[in-house]
């Protein structure tokens, strides 16, 4: 397998002004001397003409010679090489690539929405010309196969409830996946000698079919934590009124009346709504 090879052709500036002289000397002798043997200078010069080489910065021309590679053009400025090259533009700016939304299966098989940002660049431009068909198509396809394989090796979200306690998910290890995504699109794009920037999950979502009830899941899920750290809160209460009124000696309980009391502050504490007080005119039994 063939590697890049880097070339400087001639000078551009010298060869244009040659080029220039011999076309228009050419045109100049055969109109005084009312011959057209000069119009051969001016058929070199044209001739000639073709084989003016410009390169901007950030980019490179691939040189190739009936078929056979002769190497590529990096360093930007006017050269000039045989007429007979053909040129090809590759160039070595940093792109950036949106992908669409795919519908994937998470590793737990529920469907979700992703898709990726990718930032890339040609480092090795006979590898991007020769060794794949449209290396820009392949960056699309390549990155997309790689966001399929990405997503069905990591779950959307942490189920811990259900058995399925990961250390990396999709949604909250935004580094680790990242890092994860670059190394995989990296190795798929290196036969085209592309160098990966940077790879990010740009969009990430369960689709819709179970958006819904993924959703409900998530407020259940919070609902049951917040009613954990209120139960919690209330039974340090408790325990700490109970701890005061006997540390006092204010008021005497038995354990029947601990119980009706413990049981009316958890009803309190724990309530969503603000309790209606009760008076008992009576006794503490009726």
């Amino acid at each position: 397998m063939k590697s890049e090879k880097i070339i400087k052709p001639a000078n551009g500036y010298l060869l244009f002004f040659i080029v220039l002289t011999l076309f228009i000397s050419g045109i100049i002798m055969s109109i005084k001397d009312e011959t057209p043997i000069y119009l051969i200078s001016t058929l070199v010069g044209f001739i000639l003409s073709f084989g003016f080489i410009l390169v901007n910065p950030n980019s490179s021309k691939v040189i190739l010679l009936f078929g056979k590679y002769v190497g590529t053009v990096k360093q930007n400025g006017l050269y000039w090489a045989n007429p007979l090259y053909k040129k090809k533009t590759i160039s070595l700016r940093a792109s950036n690539f949106d992908s669409e939304r795919l519908k994937v299966n998470d590793k737990l098989g529920n469907p979700v929405m992703i898709s990726t940002i990718l930032v890339w660049r040609v480092t090795e431009t006979y590898k991007a010309a020769f060794d794949v068909d449209n290396y820009e198509n392949f960056v699309r396809v390549q990155t997309d196969a790689a966001v399929r394989k990405l997503a069905s090796m990591y779950p959307y979200d942490n189920f811990a409830d259900e058995g399925h306690d990961e250390d990396i998910t999709l949604r909250s290890s935004v580094n680790e996946v990242s890092d994860a995504l670059e190394k995989e699109i990296d190795e798929r794009l290196s036969i085209a000698g592309i160098e990966v920037l940077e790879a990010r999950i740009g969009y990430l979502a369960y689709a819709q079919e179970i958006a819904s009830a993924m959703l409900k899941r998530q407020q259940a899920t919070a609902i049951v934590a917040a009613r954990h750290k209120i139960v919690e809160g209330a039974v340090s209460m408790v325990e700490m009124a109970l701890e005061e009124l006997n540390k006092k000696q204010i008021v005497e309980l038995d354990e029947e009346r601990k119980a009706a009391m413990v049981s009316n502050l958890m009803v309190i504490l724990c309530g969503d709504k603000e309790a209606s007080p009760v008076l008992n005119t009576g006794t503490l039994n009726h």
